[in-house]
């Protein structure tokens, strides 16, 4: 076999028990990485690390000191951390008149809050090793705008990008990449979970939705996970504090 994207890595996936983040979990063990993930659900992270290998920790990242424990421990379990992907996401609905203050905080603190502290975390392993290394963000197309059910989620979002922009300026002189994918509508098991309680979705929802878009179907898991590893390799190159747009609608293009 020849030398894979992330052989010899070792990889925190934030967020990795399903959806997008367990996609990118198996990429990363695919890919070679020795991998650590976090969730929530203890039964569903037991069983992913069983069929891929990588290790659970279970953390609830609503809490920020657990976003930074997450990166002790693996620190602790493996020496180091070499690359980050932040995935793990709210996407519980409020518009603006409808969102209360603590829903607001909810989509703070688990879609900016853990991601800031984590990276913070991770920042300083890898600063205190003089060793350079990659983080990931999963954005939102949210954050250009976002629908008006959407209106904590889009301002979290475009905190995010906001986030990378900063953080990876600060630190590209310790040659530590830092980037984020603002991907789209997306066929996960949460998102099916969200249509039902949300939106009244039947079984149809995905025919139904994949009849409106360009495509012609929603964006998979798998195909984001292989760019987000290419993003963490060195095969991406250079390229930091890139907020990359993962969808067919087209950010400020009208009909």
């Amino acid at each position: 076999m020849g030398l894979r994207l992330l052989d010899g890595k070792v990889v925190l996936v934030n967020g990795g028990s399903q959806g997008v983040g367990a996609a990118i979990v198996r990429a990363a063990v695919r890919e070679g990485a020795t991998v650590d993930f976090t969730g929530r659900r203890a039964e569903v992270g037991e069983k992913l690390a069983a069929d891929t290998g990588a290790r659970f920790v279970r953390a609830d990242l609503s809490d920020p000191g657990r976003a930074r424990d997450s990166v002790a421990a693996t620190v602790e379990a493996h020496g180091r951390v070499d690359c980050l992907v932040n995935a793990a996401g709210l996407t519980s609905r409020g518009s603006l008149l409808d969102t209360t203050p603590e829903l607001f905080d909810q989509h703070i603190a688990i879609n900016l809050k853990a991601p800031f502290f984590a990276t913070q975390a991770a920042v300083a392993d890898m600063v205190g090793r003089a060793a350079p290394g990659t983080i990931v963000n999963i954005g939102s197309n949210c954050a250009h705008g976002g629908p008006p059910h959407l209106a904590a989620y889009s301002v979290a979002k475009a905190g995010l990008a906001g986030l990378t922009r900063n953080a990876a300026h600060a630190h590209r002189f310790d040659r530590i990449r830092i980037n984020t994918v603002n991907i789209g509508w997306t066929d996960t098991e949460g998102e099916d979970a969200t249509q039902r309680a949300f939106h009244g979705a039947g079984d149809d929802w995905r025919e139904q939705a994949a009849a409106r878009l360009p495509m012609g179907r929603l964006g998979q898991p798998d195909e984001i996970a292989d760019f987000v590893v290419f993003l963490l390799s060195d095969r991406s190159g250079v390229v930091t504090g890139s907020v990359i747009d993962w969808d067919q609608n087209v950010p400020g293009a009208l009909d």
